[in-house]
């Protein structure tokens, strides 16, 4: 089939636009002379604005990117560099990239410039660390059942029978004594739920139905001083998940923020949805590689995660709350595992985000065993 010439100049411009990885061209006053919509993405900025801006307005001072460009602009050949810290005020903090700089073959002077973002390869190790210490906790929770909690009742069986014969002080510990064995309890309860490892019985799920939920049980429980304010792409198609256990899941996830922003004059949570292709793993109890293009986005403007514990959010026993168990996220993780989804956190202060990709759901699955 013949090809109009308008259409052969576009093919390319539409191919780049494809990609999931930022890729521009920098002519030699450093300006940008192209971008994909990656690339837009990534400096959070349409091509007309960028066009007016050279990338040094981007980058901090000290950046490698600069010594990368310059380099390929003298030597007339490519370079490739990995894990370079392109962080900056404009950028954002923690921002890793693997670069390829190449010079243009027609016009050398101008350089193409090809990133891969790191947060993406960093989340799924992440991810499967989080699986690894989530079945640990598995056999902790196991033995904690059998070795603690079967004693603990013995134990509050006694404090109960020496309550009904104490004097008032004697009750005052005996019920000291209950409470805190109804407290372990609880926490080997929690701890349980990681031991259970039936395949989740999944549906087609409406996020947007499943945000309302929440938002309303956030809005009228501990989140009735935050402003709550929906980002949503109303054309996102089900999620593959188990309604009950993805409320659970954002319940979890509002009321962290909500309490994060505590000290905050003037609390935002936001909810989004977006669909973004392009991340695929291996599907739970499958070797087939399911892709996740539905991101579902909990975001607030509270003073951030410490950037000390932000490696390690999603473990077990972590927690930066006075009183916290640091079992909330883990389990947060460990349904989102189960549902072949992923869930990452990016924060600093003023902006944190803790986003989940999950499968689509499509009517060939009707009648599938998850």
């Amino acid at each position: 089939m013949e090809r109009h010439p308008d259409q052969l100049e576009q093919l390319p411009v539409s191919v780049l636009d494809a990609l999931p990885h930022p890729v521009f061209v920098i002519a030699p006053d450093g300006r940008f002379e192209f971008t994909n919509a990656a690339a837009e993405q990534f400096f959070q900025a349409s091509f007309a604005v960028l066009q007016k801006r050279p990338l040094d307005y981007y980058l901090s001072q000290s950046s490698p990117m600069r010594t990368l460009i310059e380099q390929v602009r003298d030597s007339r050949s490519p370079v490739s560099e990995y894990h370079v810290d392109v962080s900056s005020p404009r950028l954002g903090e923690d921002k890793w990239v693997d670069v390829y700089v190449a010079p243009l073959v027609e016009n050398p002077v101008n350089v193409v410039v090809w990133l891969q973002v790191r947060s993406m390869a960093d989340t799924l190790d992440r991810q499967l660390t989080h699986r690894g210490a989530a079945r640990t906790v598995t056999g902790l929770a196991s033995m904690l059942a059998h070795e603690i909690k079967n004693p603990l009742s013995g134990i509050r069986g006694a404090a109960q029978l020496l309550e009904a014969a104490g004097s008032e002080d004697d009750r005052t510990l005996t019920r000291l004594i209950t409470d805190e064995t109804d407290r372990i309890v609880r926490l080997v309860d929690r701890m349980e739920v990681f031991s259970d490892e039936r395949p989740v019985e999944r549906d087609p799920v409406n996020v947007h139905l499943m945000f309302d939920h929440v938002k309303e049980l956030t809005r009228s429980g501990f989140g009735r001083e935050v402003q709550i304010v929906e980002n949503y792409d109303p054309s996102l198609p089900p999620v593959l998940g188990n309604r009950d256990q993805l409320v659970q899941v954002f319940l979890n996830l509002t009321k962290n923020a909500c309490e994060a922003m505590s000290g905050v004059e003037k609390p935002v949570l936001t909810l989004s949805t977006a669909y973004q292709p392009g991340m695929r793993m291996a599907s739970p109890g499958s070797r087939e590689r399911v892709s996740l293009p539905i991101a579902l986005t909990v975001s607030d403007n509270g003073p951030g995660v410490p950037r000390d514990m932000q490696s390690y959010i999603f473990d077990p026993f972590v927690t930066s709350k006075q009183n916290g168990s640091g079992l909330g996220l883990a389990l947060v993780a460990k349904t989102i595992g189960d549902h072949g989804g992923v869930i990452s956190c990016d924060s600093q202060p003023g902006a944190t985000h803790f986003r989940v990709l999950m499968p689509t759901w499509s009517a060939q699955m009707d009648g599938t065993d998850d």
